[in-house]
């Protein structure tokens, strides 16, 4: 199969630590390259899971929240007894 060059944009510390990780893993950015196009084409996807693993804001201040202990309702030994609590301020 010939082989032709590529050039790709990679911030340059990116690359830097990246050709440090494959190098331990005895191979060479292009390899590693090389590797990902491999997989992607074999699965017709990227071949790991790709995600927004930084909370937006209303999630971030209810995570804090609870950190803090700031909404939380007391806990329950029943659901009658959740419900009972739920429909208290009905009953005024």
């Amino acid at each position: 199969m010939a082989k032709v060059s590529t050039n790709i944009s990679i911030d340059a510390d990116i690359k830097k630590q990246a050709q440090e990780l494959f190098a331990e893993l005895g191979m060479d950015l292009s390899t590693a390259i090389n590797i990902f196009i491999r997989q992607s084409l074999r699965q017709h996807s990227i071949p790991f899971e790709i995600t927004a693993d930084v909370p937006n804001e209303e999630t971030k201040r209810a995570i804090e929240n609870v950190r803090n202990g700031i909404g939380l309702s007391r806990g329950f030994h029943s659901v009658s007894e959740l419900m009972e609590d739920l429909y208290a301020d009905d009953q005024i």
